[in-house]
């Protein structure tokens, strides 16, 4: 039986990096769901598609193929057999996959791919819903957070070091519409599962929200 690690929290909590560090660590698969959902809203956003027109999107999404390969550990998130690691980390791509990805057919979709993989591999996965939905057997279950100030500050530092100009208070501002979006949603909204651990990085260096996680899952590196 595979080991599964669930990872949720709002946007710009650090999942991603943290998930991808620890997985390293111990030797296992990183599971990127953000990434997929992002590639459904890059696809909508260069179909030209209203985000917020549910049957359009859905109606979109049929054209659309998301597939995950690993290339020396890293994870590869291919869209109609495309690469689009590079394409969808923008905000403007962000901010479509916050609104499609709220629509129950779009996550059905994603989420059922997501459970296959872990069923097949020992894997950390990073979402809004893992704990709560994708994986609610997972063996260690954690949600880490970070106010909402600590948050747009490390993703305007994220986008400069990217060579991409930020306006911190617009960017805390849409994370916190995005957090109320995700909090609020009809399917599978954001929340802490019951057995799940809050780890609250505002305060923490990467190193210790990492070693904090090793000490959770209580498994020796590699």
């Amino acid at each position: 039986m595979s080991y599964n690690i669930a990872v949720d929290g709002p946007a710009g909590a650090g999942k991603s990096t943290i998930a991808r560090a620890v997985a390293k660590r111990l030797g296992i698969i990183y599971v990127d769901t953000g990434a997929m959902y992002r590639a459904i809203g890059l696809h909508i956003l260069r179909q030209g598609i209203d985000p917020g027109d549910e049957r359009a999107v859905i109606a979109g999404c049929d054209n659309a193929v998301i597939t995950l390969k690993y290339e020396d550990g890293a994870q590869v998130v291919c869209l109609n057999g495309e690469n689009v690691n590079a394409c969808i980390r923008t905000e403007e791509v962000g901010k479509v996959t916050s609104q499609v990805s709220a629509l129950p057919a779009v996550r059905s979709r994603i989420i059922a791919l997501q459970k296959e993989l872990a069923a097949r591999e020992d894997c950390i996965m990073d979402g809004r819903d893992i704990g709560t939905c994708v994986l609610p057997d997972a063996d260690v279950k954690i949600y880490l957070t970070a106010s909402s100030a600590v948050r747009a500050r490390r993703r305007c530092d994220e986008l400069a070091a990217r060579g991409q100009t930020c306006d911190l208070a617009r960017i805390q501002a849409d994370m916190e519409e995005r957090d109320y979006r995700d909090m609020h949603r009809e399917a599978n909204p954001l929340r802490q599962a019951e057995d799940a651990v809050l780890v609250d990085s505002s305060d923490m260096t990467p190193d210790q929200v990492i070693d904090r996680i090793l000490e959770l899952c209580g498994r020796q590196e590699g």
